[in-house]
């Protein structure tokens, strides 16, 4: 699906500028560290590789998880994405609360993202375009890293998803949890340097797959 968003607008609109929400994201990152994942929110130059390589057709929704201060999100919406299709799930309340009057009109839902198909609003699941990933999984054991991606599967079948990291290899063991890793972009103008990874789901064995002919 084409992308039909426009990148030139935030890069100017951010560029020199301390990221809004800074402050808040200073004490949640103290707060919560491992939700977090990094001290710093992320740069212009890493949401402009996430809007590149994104993908919403006619009448679907983008979903981020873990949205930080919400430059992602504001990058989508400068670039044209109706507010209304814009989908924020923030797991602490307070950046909840502050996303909320960030992007204005978009749908920001408090919770945990493990819990995507109770949590979505009726209409969203089945209906996503892309799911722009936040959450540093890297920091998780296998089993918690598995129930977000079965919430993600569940509430975009078969679409995919793009996580972007700090890590310069694959921050998930892709085929351990039945996935391909691509990473996809990269760059050293962020906070850490970050790296876009897609992954999607490898397809299955077909019946009799690898059984020996008698």
């Amino acid at each position: 699906m084409n992308n039909p968003l426009q990148l030139a607008s935030p890069a100017r609109t951010d560029r020199g500028r301390a990221a809004p929400g800074w402050p808040i994201f200073l004490r949640r990152w103290l707060a919560h560290p491992l939700r977090m994942g990094s001290i710093v929110p992320s740069s212009p130059a890493l949401f402009r590789r996430v809007l590149r390589h994104m993908r919403a057709g006619p009448g679907e929704f983008v979903l981020e998880l873990g949205a930080g201060t919400g430059v992602i999100g504001r990058a989508l919406l400068a670039g044209g994405l109706a507010p209304e299709r814009l989908v924020v799930v923030e797991i602490e309340p307070a950046m909840a609360a502050y996303l909320r009057r960030a992007l204005p009109g978009a749908v920001v839902v408090e919770g945990d993202a493990r819990r995507l198909p109770t949590l979505l609003p009726a209409g969203v699941a089945g209906r996503i375009g892309t799911v722009i990933c936040g959450i540093p999984l890297v920091l998780l054991g296998f089993a918690e890293q598995e129930r977000f991606l079965a919430a993600m599967e569940a509430a975009a079948p078969g679409r995919g998803f793009l996580l972007y990291s700090y890590c310069a290899t694959s921050p998930l063991p892709a085929r351990r949890h039945g996935l391909k890793a691509r990473r996809v972009a990269w760059t050293a103008r962020n906070f850490p340097p970050a790296s876009l990874w897609r992954y999607d789901r490898l397809p299955e064995p077909a019946a009799g797959a690898g059984r020996r002919r008698g």
